[in-house]
């Protein structure tokens, strides 16, 4: 089954009760049962309930998984996969991520014992050079958020099997439709399904799928004693926005090529982060694991100016100034005051987010009206 056939139709069926072809949102809490133990699947929300469980379903299978599970942001996904470690474990992840992963390794997790080491995993020897026996997992973006790096994920899959440790890939810039890590040996991925799969900034959700039943039963363990689930009327939202993630980012890449092609040749703009280009420096990783190059565009203006950079934002029209990313509109942001602000300066510096660093989520409107709209900014 082709993808798009899969988004709209795995893990949903009408519903049996009265027919209705889409899924219903099962707004309850708890769920009658005809005897101690004896009931339709379903005990209480917290656990499970008939929503979640559709999503949970249908996105496990567009991402070439067994198990899915719903958080309700994309954080508390990540919180789940790091509440799988003990004090002493270590975590090797990328120095160019976003923010708020930083944020919740740094400030929460170490404090509780688990160690986290952030390297440019473009270089491998850099990963291999922070093995140990302590180390459990390697976190991965790819691509990354905010300098569109490219992770080969086949060539960290093998150290990770090599080493016992368990692989995990943020997919959200890229979504099912263009990369699935579990095919190139990922053991987790994980989306901020507030971004693409939702694709219409009306939600915030999370989502982790796996084929390892053993990893989904801790998975589920987790979610169930923390209770970080999502409603369903969420899920709802994402089930309906899953249905047409294809066509949506057949558009968004169309347009992100366009948008950054056009910043290629503009006389203010210095270097241009999108890894369809083949000047950008993991292209053909890119190409080997990737099928388009996605929405995501980043660029820095010549003389490195927080002015500069300030100003282009500001006086963007059809690219409202915003935090978040992959919905229908145009977004654009400062990642250096806005997204990863929570990165320390020094560290910023060191992964390319530097002071005049602009990242744009490239919508589905006309192509034509929204390099207009920066070449008016730009000016």
């Amino acid at each position: 089954m082709k993808f798009g056939t899969k988004a709209i139709h795995e893990g949903v069926s009408p519903d049996s009760a009265t027919g209705a072809i889409m899924t219903p949102i099962y707004q309850t809490s708890t769920y009658v049962q005809e005897g101690v133990g004896n009931h339709k699947g379903f005990q209480y929300s917290r656990t499970s309930n008939p929503t979640r469980s559709a999503l949970e379903a249908n996105i496990a299978a567009i991402e070439n998984g067994k198990y899915g599970a719903a958080f309700s942001s994309g954080l508390a996904a990540i919180d789940c996969v790091i509440k799988m470690l003990s004090p002493g474990d270590e975590v090797i992840s990328t120095n160019d991520l976003y923010g708020g992963t930083f944020r919740i390794f740094k400030t929460i997790f170490e404090k509780y014992g688990v160690k986290f080491h952030f390297v440019p995993m473009g270089d491998l020897s850099a990963v291999e050079e922070n093995l140990n026996e302590n180390t459990k997992l390697i976190w991965v973006e790819t691509p990354t958020n905010p300098t569109m790096k490219i992770i080969d994920i086949v060539a960290m899959g093998k150290i990770a099997k090599s080493n016992n440790i368990l692989l995990g890939v943020d997919n959200t810039f890229a979504t099912p439709y263009l990369q699935t890590p579990l095919d190139l040996g990922a053991d987790i991925v994980m989306h901020s399904a507030t971004k693409y799969l939702g694709g219409h900034s009306d939600v915030v959700m999370g989502v982790l799928v796996v084929k390892d039943e053993g990893i989904a039963e801790e998975i589920y363990r987790i979610q169930n004693s923390s209770g970080a689930i999502c409603g369903p009327m969420d899920c709802f939202l994402v089930l309906r926005g899953i249905k047409t993630l294809h066509l949506r980012m057949r558009e968004h890449c169309k347009n992100g090529k366009e948008i950054a092609e056009f910043l290629v040749k503009h006389p203010k703009v210095d270097k241009v982060y999108w890894p369809g280009l083949p000047s950008h420096p993991n292209h053909k990783v890119a190409k080997s694991q990737m099928r388009d190059f996605g929405g995501m565009v980043s660029f820095t203006t010549v003389g490195d100016k927080l002015e500069d950079a300030l100003g282009i934002v500001k006086k963007a029209k059809l690219f409202s100034l915003a935090e978040s990313l992959g919905g229908v509109e145009s977004l654009i942001g400062h990642p250096s005051t806005m997204t990863h602000a929570a990165i320390p300066k020094n560290e910023r510096k060191v992964a390319g987010i530097t002071d005049s660093l602009i990242r744009l989520s490239v919508g589905i409107e006309d192509a034509e009206d929204l390099i207009a709209d920066l070449e008016q900014a730009l000016n």
